[in-house]
């Protein structure tokens, strides 16, 4: 238990915070899911475009770091650029 008001003050803040983190990153991951579950380049090239917004957002509030925003764009693009591209005959 806090024995001061500020440390009060930022347990409640720290619950707000928390729970406001906790839906960013359900919110990043689901965007990124939903792009890896398209199967055809149309709907695929439309999540990507959520996904790029919803991570740069991300690293703009300090969820994530530049360095993993990056990553994960080009893991996603990678993907998505892959499906516009007819499989060669083997």
């Amino acid at each position: 238990m806090q024995r001061h008001k500020s440390a009060e003050k930022e347990a409640r803040k720290n619950i707000k915070h928390n729970a406001a983190n906790r839906e960013a990153r359900s919110r990043l991951k689901t965007a990124v899911r939903n792009v890896l579950d398209s199967k055809d380049s149309a709907k695929a090239s439309d999540t990507l475009k959520t996904a790029y917004s919803i991570i740069d957002k991300s690293v703009k509030t300090g969820l994530i770091h530049a360095n993993k925003a990056a990553n994960n764009k080009s893991r996603l693009t990678k993907f998505v650029g892959k499906l516009a591209k007819p499989a060669k005959p083997a």
